[in-house]
C-alpha cells in the first residue's frame, strides 16, 4: 500500500485531534492525562465549540495542561476551580465550560467550591481525575488513597484509625440537587476510552443545554507515584480502585 492509500478518509484509522498543540507532553509515560486531553479535544472539535470552550486549570499535574489543548484557559488557584468556571459560565452563558482537576485539587483543598458549585446546578461540567494520589509533588496521601495503599506520607498504607477513610466525591456529587449527570469513567482500554468519551460529550451537551452541573471522574493511574510500570498500574486499578470506585453513571437527571 502506498502512502497515498493510507491517508485516504477511508483508510484512515486515527489522527491527532485539530484542537491538540504539536507541544511534547510531559506526563509519565502511562500516565491517563494525555487520553483525556486528547478525548476532550475531540469532543470540543465534533461539537463545533472550538471558539467557544472555557477551560480552566488549577494546580497540581492537569495545570499544563493549557500547553496542550488551543482553547481558550483561565488558571485558577489551588481549588478554586469551580468557582471560577461558574462566573465564567454566568458572564458567558453562551460559552462551553470546564474544569479539569486532579483529586487533590478538587477533594481536598477544593471540596466546598466544588460542591457548591455542582449543589446551584451551574451549567459548568467538572472532569475529575483521581489517581489516588498527589501525582506532581511526590506521591503524597490524598483524600481518595485506598485503604491499605502505601503514599510517601504513609508509607505503611493507609489506616481509618489514623488518616480516616477515602473519599468518594462523585457519590456526594450524584446526592446533590443541582446535579444533572453524574458518572465515573476509566481509559485503560480501547472500550473504557470510548465510554468516557461519550460520558464527556454527554457532560458537555448538558451544560449547553442548561440542565444543571455535571461531573466526570475518571479513575486513573499514576504510575510512577504508585511506583509501578504502566502494565502493572493498570492491572492494579483494575483489581483495587475499580471495587472501591466501580465504574457507570451514578446519576442521569
Amino acid at each position: 500500500m502506498t502512502k497515498e492509500e493510507i491517508i485516504k478518509p477511508e483508510n484512515l484509522v486515527y489522527k491527532k485531534p485539530t484542537l491538540m498543540n504539536d507541544t511534547p507532553m510531559h506526563y509519565c509515560p502511562g500516565c491517563s492525562h494525555g487520553v483525556v486531553h486528547k478525548l476532550i479535544a475531540e469532543v470540543i472539535e465534533e461539537m463545533g465549540m472550538e471558539e467557544k470552550s472555557v477551560g480552566i486549570s488549577p494546580v497540581g499535574c492537569a495545570v499544563f495542561i493549557y500547553n496542550y489543548l488551543d482553547i481558550d484557559w483561565q488558571e485558577a488557584a489551588h481549588g478554586r476551580a469551580p468557582a471560577l468556571a461558574a462566573a465564567i459560565k454566568r458572564l458567558w452563558p453562551d460559552r462551553l465550560v470546564f474544569t479539569y482537576q486532579g483529586d487533590g485539587d478538587l477533594a481536598c483543598i477544593g471540596t466546598a467550591e466544588t460542591i457548591h458549585a455542582l449543589n446551584r446546578g451551574d451549567n459548568i461540567t467538572i472532569i475529575f481525575i483521581n489517581n489516588a494520589i498527589y501525582g506532581m509533588t511526590g506521591g503524597q496521601m490524598a483524600p481518595t488513597t485506598l485503604l491499605g495503599m502505601p503514599s510517601s506520607t504513609c508509607p505503611y498504607g493507609r489506616e481509618a484509625s489514623i488518616h480516616g477513610y477515602p473519599l468518594k466525591m462523585t457519590e456526594i456529587a450524584a446526592q446533590l440537587e443541582g446535579t444533572a449527570y453524574v458518572t465515573r469513567q476509566s481509559v485503560q482500554s480501547v472500550p473504557a476510552i470510548r465510554k468516557a468519551k461519550k460520558a464527556i460529550r454527554k457532560a458537555f451537551e448538558n451544560s449547553m443545554n442548561g440542565k444543571g452541573s455535571n461531573l466526570v471522574e475518571i479513575v486513573s493511574t499514576c504510575n510512577s507515584g504508585w511506583k509501578m510500570t504502566p502494565g502493572k498500574a493498570n492491572k492494579w486499578m483494575e483489581e483495587h480502585m475499580f471495587p472501591f470506585y466501580p465504574l457507570g453513571d451514578l446519576k442521569d437527571k
